[in-house]
């Protein structure tokens, strides 16, 4: 009698814990594709977007490339890739700011 109840509380757990750890490494593994690939391309994307609406035919790395060179600094590829990132993912409004800063720079010039 003992063996019965012991062999359906093992059951039972059983039945709870093997949906749970399965949910568990779905929602791990989703939140992990969304983190690492999802969410930069969804940036990337609003970004060209908001650049293709504004007419504006730069990339965001020549966008970057030519206001830090109108500032008189010169970037690495390596350096620009990482500016790059870091303005897709926490400050994508740079990219505008920094373009009207390029075409005022290209207005004084003339």
């Amino acid at each position: 009698m003992k063996y019965t109840i012991v062999s359906s509380y093992c059951m039972a757990a059983g039945v709870i814990i093997i949906p749970i750890l399965i949910v568990s490494m779905v929602a791990i593994s989703t939140y992990l594709v969304y983190q690492l690939f999802l969410k930069n391309f969804l940036a990337k994307r609003s970004i060209s977007q908001t650049l293709e609406k504004y007419n504006i035919k730069k990339t965001p790395s020549q966008i970057i490339k030519e206001y830090h060179e109108n500032k008189g600094e010169h970037l690495t590829h390596e350096e620009i890739q990482k500016l790059e990132k870091n303005y897709t993912r926490n400050e994508p409004e740079q990219f505008l700011a920094m373009y009207d800063a390029i075409r005022e720079n290209s207005k004084d010039r003339k």
